[in-house]
């Protein structure tokens, strides 16, 4: 047979072959493929990152329901570092490549939901806002201290919401205005008074750094005493109402029992003065008890 008749054969062998090919064939060899591009890829990545600049993660592992890992530990992580990377980046990192079971609480990821407050180097932070280019490695990230920890980084805040919802963290004014759609007006200088206290996320980073609450379970902490300045010290107020939230903070397990330690205000991500607040409303407190007769 000639070189030509012999091409022409394997032609049209190769013709009934693809004629021959079910859709079911076609999908299955083009799933083989893609698998084959997808390992490529991962092996790429793996070949990268001797390469790359790495930091180690050092995380906090525990998991009551698992046989083998009700035994506090940690785990290490070899991550990619690259500029402007969070610690959240790198907790969804290692989660993603190399540990499904690692779990964290994290949301909208641009530090306004106060979920994920960890315990990092020793400091409590926001990991969605904390730089790992800030951190010395190894990075250590703990739960945050002074809660029951339900599995690795997530911690129970029940007990810390109680707290917030303590000092009844709502508006109750004395008059409202006649028409439905008028709003309660409020002076700038009040408003710039009270601005700071309403940037609280509710993340517990202050409450965990609180030596007293952690002594004390009762004790109401620097977050719920903050809420009640919030509305304390709005103009817009009722004076009754307001009467009755400072008895609710100068109980024994409020405001007095703060020594002024200021670590709430050290850790708060969102740079309120806690200290302060809970200073002025020890004052207020004892102007309000003041008699003069």
């Amino acid at each position: 047979m000639s070189t030509i008749e012999q091409q022409e054969t394997e032609t049209e062998e190769q013709a009934e072959n693809q004629t021959v090919e079910s859709p079911g064939e076609r999908r299955r060899a083009e799933k083989r493929e893609r698998e084959a591009e997808r390992q490529a890829q991962r092996e790429a990545e793996e070949a990268s990152l001797d390469d790359e600049e790495t930091i180690l993660l050092k995380v906090f592992r525990y998991d009551p329901e698992v046989e083998g890992k009700q035994e506090p530990r940690f785990d290490d992580f070899q991550v990619p570092f690259h500029k402007g990377m969070t610690v959240l980046d790198a907790l969804i990192y290692a989660r993603d490549k190399y540990d499904s079971s690692l779990t964290f609480r994290h949301s909208c990821r641009q530090a306004v939901c106060g979920s994920d407050a960890l315990f990092v180097n020793g400091r409590q932070r926001l990991g969605c806002k904390t730089q790992m280019a800030d951190l010395e490695s190894p990075v250590r990230i703990e739960p945050l201290p002074h809660q029951e920890v339900v599995k690795d980084l997530v911690v129970d805040m029940e007990h810390f919401y109680d707290q917030m919802h303590a000092v009844e963290p709502y508006f109750d004014a004395d008059e409202l205005p006649e028409d439905g759609l008028e709003e309660q007006r409020q002076t700038r200088e009040n408003r710039e008074k009270v601005k700071m206290s309403t940037r609280c996320i509710w993340c517990g980073a202050c409450m965990s750094s609180c030596n007293i609450a952690a002594g004390d379970n009762e004790y109401l902490g620097p977050a719920a005493i903050n809420k009640a300045y919030r509305f304390a010290m709005d103009e817009r107020e009722g004076a009754e109402r307001k009467q009755e939230r400072l008895r609710i903070i100068e109980q024994e397990h409020g405001v007095w029992r703060c020594q002024t330690q200021f670590s709430c205000t050290e850790v708060c991500p969102k740079d309120i003065p806690l200290t302060e607040h809970i200073q002025e409303l020890k004052r207020e407190a004892v102007k309000n008890n003041l008699k003069f007769w």
